[in-house]
């Protein structure tokens, strides 16, 4: 998916030129070194970002009510690609306005040429839509509109007032896919989509003001948000295997034995996952509503995107798969610890 909550601004960034370039700079320095040339993709891709990305797939199979499988795999690769095709087509689009707003990026430096990063938006593009079809019919036909979505936020939708709610379609979409890629059905995946899908929407608002500063009205309604999604995904209704999943108990009756013990455990992390959520957005958001602006705003934008992890890991913890939440929370400290290293935003 695109740059999706961070059209602009770095994590902490305050758009100076860097040593490697300078604003008007469009074709690539001669003579650089082949780490200068992988960092340069790095930060194009944005490489620490990827982390946030195969939960979407994972979470959309355990709401669909299956275990990961080999399907699951090709939809996590497929995401993977469609995610970086749009970073990459991202900064081919906005290459004009990050010459004067951001010259350190990749491409105003002329560490890469724009054609060199439009062709690695489309062979992704294409290898993104190639491993969903290997997953099955139902797989592309979520893909495709994931991938349309991608290339219109970027394209056009970006400065619009709908540049949000494209955002929160793609990575909707991608929880999508991985339960289309598993299951061949979506519908048992979709409040799960609509969450994160919220999610991203409020931290694409922020970020359309993180490189001027300006209200506080977005970082306060990302934190309102915040609150909401934590109440939703720790007080879900109850939901009783075999009989009562089939609505076969009536409105009194009891639980089989052993249902409620069977569910503390999956209760207890998946409050505990939540609370990790809330960690890691509150104190960005709270900070950048008091002091709104570009390096608080950039934070707080950061730490969205960075949420996103333990956002998938509490909806799959909720749809009790355990341990595909432990090891989706498992990749945050990774994210930090790589995001430290190459901006994510």
């Amino acid at each position: 998916m695109s740059r999706r909550e961070c059209p602009r601004g770095g994590s902490g960034g305050t758009g100076a030129t860097s040593p490697e370039g300078d604003a008007g700079g469009t074709a690539p320095r001669r003579g650089t070194s082949r780490p200068a040339r992988a960092r340069a993709w790095a930060e194009l891709l944005r490489l620490p970002a990827l982390f946030s990305v195969p939960g979407d797939a994972l979470a959309g199979t355990a709401a669909a009510g299956a275990p990961p499988n080999a399907r699951t795999l090709l939809a996590i690769g497929s995401s993977l690609c469609l995610y970086e095709a749009g970073m990459a087509l991202n900064d081919w689009a906005d290459r004009e306005v990050d010459a004067v707003e951001r010259p350190h990026r990749p491409l105003p430096s002329g560490r890469i040429r724009p054609a060199a990063a439009l062709t690695a938006a489309c062979a992704l593009t294409g290898a993104g839509l190639a491993l969903a079809a290997r997953a099955g019919r139902p797989a592309l036909a979520v893909a495709a509109p994931l991938a349309a979505t991608v290339w219109a936020y970027d394209l056009t939708l970006k400065h619009t007032p709908a540049g949000p709610v494209a955002m929160g379609a793609a990575r909707g979409l991608d929880l999508l896919l991985g339960a289309a890629a598993t299951t061949g059905r979506t519908r048992r995946a979709l409040p799960s989509a609509a969450l994160l899908g919220t999610h991203t929407l409020a931290v694409t608002t922020v970020s359309r003001q993180e490189a001027q500063g300006g209200s506080p009205l977005a970082p306060v309604a990302a934190l309102a948000t915040t609150a909401l999604l934590t109440r939703l995904v720790t007080h879900r209704p109850p939901d009783y295997r075999g009989a009562a999943a089939h609505g076969l108990l009536g409105p009194r009756a009891t639980p089989p034995p052993g249902t409620a013990l069977g569910r503390k455990p999956t209760a207890h992390l998946t409050t505990a996952l939540a609370a990790a959520y809330v960690a890691a957005t509150a104190r960005p958001y709270f900070h950048a509503a008091l002091n709104p602006s570009p390096p608080l705003t950039q934070r707080a934008v950061g730490a969205g995107i960075r949420a996103t992890i333990p956002l998938q890991a509490t909806l799959t913890a909720r749809s009790k798969g355990t341990a595909t939440a432990l090891l989706i929370a498992a990749l945050a400290p990774l994210g930090a610890r790589f995001a430290k290293k190459v901006s994510v935003t």
